[in-house]
């Protein structure tokens, strides 16, 4: 009858099904999936042979008795080797400076994975550092909030701030994670050891987070490698990685008297640094650092000068890295 199946259609029907059924059930689907290869860790800085300037390292001599103090300086020029040194193997409380590769070390976590960087980060006023330490988070958002890794890498940069600082390095599992870091990519003579919050409650444990001078060079030369001989201001629509180091550090709004105070200010000469600032305690301040890449026509040159233990005010202490980083671009930047 119409619309009705004859009893021959229903028994080939049953049969297709039963088959169907059959051939499903031998397919074996697979219960375990290969684990993805882990990034390869960041490999450690290649050996750079060093060609001294005697006639430079005796200029940087000069200009750093003004200070009084501790003085240590280092410049390189990445693409010769020629350098200039003074006392650059002595040991220098980093302060702020360490907020570099706190964040260098965030984006190598966010290299492997770990991270995002627009991830949210819970924040509460318990994270912030005290008054009297700088903190344009603390100070904006009272009430903590949600922040995520990239603000955080870029207050910590370009604005020195402490809380967001310490909240990278609780992201990451504390300052071992970022000292792990350094050693991984071959940065010897430089300690992370501390939280910020530490480093000012305690007059004392700011010089056990120390770095010399050649440290700090060699920590901005695996920067700049890191970037494949990226120039400003030559940027990429979607930064990464390194490049977002450098872009925040070249926004850095504190220290301008430092390496950038006696640098002529004609383009394209572009200047990404990091600076670090103790305290004054009996007239004599702890640290005033500075740490950078000077980009000058077709030359990079990487500049790190702690002045340690000073009784010369302000001016003159910055005064001194200035003076320094001027005579490493006269002699090479030109």
């Amino acid at each position: 009858m119409s619309g009705m199946s004859s009893p021959r259609s229903l028994i080939l029907a049953i049969t297709l099904a039963a088959s169907l059924l059959a051939a499903c059930a031998k397919v074996d689907i697979p219960t375990e999936f290969p684990t993805p290869e882990p990034p390869p860790p960041a490999t450690p800085i290649p050996h750079m042979e060093y060609k001294r300037d005697t006639e430079l390292e005796k200029q940087f001599e000069t200009i750093a008795q003004a200070a009084k103090g501790k003085v240590g300086a280092a410049a390189v020029v990445l693409e010769t080797g020629d350098a200039a040194f003074l006392n650059a193997d002595g040991h220098y409380p980093m302060q702020s400076v360490y907020k570099l590769p706190i964040a260098m070390a965030m984006m190598d976590s966010i290299r492997r994975g770990e991270h995002a960087l627009d991830e949210k980060v819970g924040v509460t006023p318990a994270d912030y550092v005290r008054q009297g330490q700088a903190s344009m988070l603390r100070d904006k958002n009272p009430n903590g909030g949600e922040f995520t890794i990239r603000e955080l890498i870029r207050l910590t940069l370009v604005e020195s701030d402490g809380s967001a600082s310490d909240i990278l390095l609780r992201t990451l599992g504390g300052p071992q994670e970022v000292q792990s870091y350094i050693d991984e990519i071959g940065i010897s003579d430089m300690h992370v050891l501390n939280t910020e919050k530490e480093l000012g409650a305690n007059w004392q444990t700011q010089y056990e987070n120390w770095a010399t001078p050649i440290a700090g060079v060699e920590l901005l030369r695996w920067l700049d490698s890191s970037v494949g001989g990226w120039r400003p201001p030559n940027l990429d629509e979607d930064l990464a990685g390194g490049r977002i180091i450098l872009q925040e550090m070249m926004e850095c709004n504190t220290g301008p008297n430092r390496i950038k105070g006696s640098l002529p200010n004609s383009y394209p000469r572009t200047v990404a640094h990091k600076t670090g600032t103790g305290g004054t305690q009996n007239g004599i301040t702890s640290a005033t650092n500075d740490i950078g890449l000077i980009y000058s026509v077709d030359k990079r040159i990487a500049v790190a000068v702690f002045v340690s233990d000073s009784p010369a005010d302000e001016k003159t202490r910055e005064a001194v890295i200035a003076k320094i980083a001027k005579a490493a671009f006269d002699r090479w930047g030109k």
